[in-house]
């Protein structure tokens, strides 16, 4: 009988907030090298060429980006290379290495006009920077010719780092009215519920033949929290659930109302039908995510 060597998975963006979550959920899966900016920057494009040949991992899971969707408007170059050129790179020393990719995309690929879930082969039609590097960096991966999976992710929160989460508990601390966004919907997904899902499927590639495995389901997915919302309707949930001792009163406004310098979506929503049916696993409702999140955060 052939023993099969334990995989060595080198992880990206250790400390943001999916990074975070995946140096733990990972943990089982093989030797996990996590590295951070200053050990791996994305944005220099030799560097992530030297350190993935020296680290020669079976697995590559890059959730490491360029997320600043409105600063992405005034640096679209620093943008491409992060979110599209250094996966490239990615893509082609896995395809060299025979290796795997596990990489995060974003519901900015779409414009938002659907009426309905988004399924992963609806046209894309990305309307600001940030989403136009977001599906460079899907189309070189899948052009790569690596075994891959990318998964497709919305309205990202943790209970660390910058994210509506931690605004809204700050702000609805110092304030005693908020205006938030309630015509844009889609579903918050908490950093930990990606993670975990994440190494969930994973672990189903170690069983019986991996290269099979890779070969069947590379591809596009969709993996979000269930159930769908606004940003008003995540803000009061928020402080719903919070402990904070005094709770601001949540104003619903129209996106016309707050105009950012990159354009939103007004439908975020993404159909997970395909995770589920591939790979049988289920992301719990949004609320129930934000609870546990909440939970955590209290404990911290």
């Amino acid at each position: 009988m052939t023993t099969r060597k334990p995989a060595t998975i080198l992880l990206t963006g250790v400390n943001g907030q999916v990074g975070f979550e995946l140096a733990r959920s990972l943990q089982g899966l093989g030797r996990v090298v996590a590295l951070d900016r200053g050990r791996l920057d994305l944005g220099n494009l030799d560097q992530v060429r030297s350190v993935v040949r020296e680290v020669k991992p079976t697995l590559i899971v890059n959730p490491a980006a360029h997320t600043a969707v409105d600063k992405a408007e005034s640096e679209p170059d620093l943008a491409m290379r992060l979110n599209a050129e250094a996966p490239a790179v990615l893509a082609e020393e896995a395809r060299r290495l025979d290796a795997a990719l596990v990489h995060y995309s974003t519901d900015y690929v779409f414009d938002g006009t659907k009426i309905g879930a988004y399924v992963e082969d609806d046209a894309v039609n990305p309307q600001n920077v940030y989403g136009k590097s977001k599906l460079a960096g899907e189309q070189a991966i899948a052009a790569s010719g690596c075994s891959h999976l990318i998964f497709r992710t919305s309205w990202v929160y943790g209970t660390r780092g910058k994210n509506f989460l931690l605004t809204m508990l700050r702000l609805g601390a110092e304030r005693d009215e908020l205006s938030v966004v309630a015509d844009q919907i889609g579903a918050p997904t908490w950093s930990n519920t990606i993670a975990t899902l994440t190494s969930n499927v994973l672990s189903q590639s170690v069983v019986g033949d991996p290269d099979d495995w890779w070969k069947r389901n590379s591809g596009v997915y969709h993996l979000t929290a269930s159930g769908v919302t606004s940003w008003h309707g995540f803000a009061q949930a928020i402080f719903d659930n919070s402990t904070l001792a005094k709770k601001p009163t949540v104003k619903p406004i129209p996106a016309a109302s707050y105009p950012t310098p990159a354009a939103r979506p007004a439908n975020s929503r993404m159909s997970n039908d395909k995770l589920y049916a591939t790979f049988g696993v289920k992301a719990p409702e949004w609320e129930d995510a934000l609870r546990l999140s909440l939970d955590s955060l209290a404990r911290s």
